[in-house]
């Protein structure tokens, strides 16, 4: 399996900002300690073209950023000062989605150790997000003629309202999200799934209502599933208002991955959101999620014969020679 970082390329950030950016290198260092990809397998993406950018976001919106004219208030519902390298940082994420998302199309499985930026619309960025990682790379493909239907499974705490909003009237594009039904966005988008969760929700209650979920997802045979794992609904997180516990969100992320292997769907993941005061517990959660998706990418290869860059028309076939899910 490949996976894509851009860690390097690091956001400038006020002290005591509560964004944890260091996650991202620590996750990519215990990704090799671990050995949890073969070697070669981290790759550094390139950044978005400006050209994929505006298959989804507005001229003016992606001028802005571009030319650091964002408004203060811009700023402020971003929540990250405009600077260069928050440009550039924000293109090599959205850009890691995209390569993940076409490695997948050639290994049944690949992640983004970045992504999972849901709260950008059109025309805004919000909730630390600038460009919408997903709803570029999936229009990318679709508009490309690399896959005629997409699903996006956000596992995220918070609901995907940039990527609900951009995608309310694309039928190519199913989006489920399951998140806490109090928490931000305080105002909420409309999903083509939604299942708003009550605060302290565990282990058993979330992981009934996402196999329910899948059956839905997977309802509208999707050639591609993008997968936003967020660690944030995590009982230890302090946005969270969830108690999931690591060996939960562990059989979580077995649970989707299993599921699109037993589909033969290919899946590209995004790590999205994670706010614990322990950094080092978000970061096992999202290696958790690595390793996961790199033994579904093993046994997937093992089972179906991925030829590079699928055609759409072989996803049922696909679909009927894939093996059963790992447990």
């Amino acid at each position: 399996m490949r996976a894509f970082y851009c860690d390097h390329f690091v956001l400038p950030l006020p002290e005591g900002h509560r964004f944890p950016m260091d996650k991202y290198a620590r996750l990519r260092a215990r990704v090799l300690q671990e050995q949890l990809l073969p070697p070669g397998g981290l790759i550094e993406p390139p950044a978005a073209a400006w050209e994929d950018l505006l298959r989804v976001h507005t001229p003016e919106y992606v001028a802005r950023v571009r030319d650091g004219a964002l408004t203060r208030e811009e700023q402020r519902r971003i929540g990250f000062p405009w600077s260069p390298a928050m440009v550039e940082r924000s293109r090599r994420s959205v850009g890691g989605t995209i390569e993940a998302a076409r490695a997948a199309l050639q290994d049944g499985a690949s992640a983004n150790l970045a992504g999972g930026t849901h709260h950008a619309f059109r025309d805004r960025g919000e909730g630390y997000c600038v460009f919408n990682d997903v709803a570029v790379a999936a229009v990318t493909l679709l508009e490309t003629g690399r896959v005629r239907q997409v699903a996006v499974v956000d596992l995220d705490v918070h609901q995907g309202n940039g990527t609900a909003a951009i995608f309310a009237h694309d039928r190519r594009v199913f989006t489920c999200s399951l998140h806490g039904a109090t928490n931000y966005p305080f105002r909420k988008e409309r999903s083509d799934l939604d299942v708003p969760l009550p605060d302290g929700t565990g282990d058993e209650a979330y992981l009934s209502a996402l196999a329910v979920s899948l059956d839905a997802v997977f309802d509208t045979a999707p050639d591609l599933v993008f997968y936003v794992a967020g660690a944030d609904p995590y009982e230890g997180d302090r946005l969270g208002k969830m108690r999931l516990t690591e060996a939960g969100l562990r059989r979580r992320d077995a649970i989707v991955l299993g599921r699109c292997r037993a589909e033969a769907v290919p899946v590209a993941v995004s790590m999205a959101g994670g706010y614990a005061p322990d950094v080092d517990a978000i970061v096992r959660i999202h290696a958790g999620t690595i390793a996961e998706a790199a033994a579904c990418a093993g046994l997937w290869r093992g089972a179906i014969p991925w030829p590079p860059g699928p055609s759409p028309s072989d996803a049922s076939a696909r679909r009927q020679s894939a093996c059963a899910p790992r447990h």
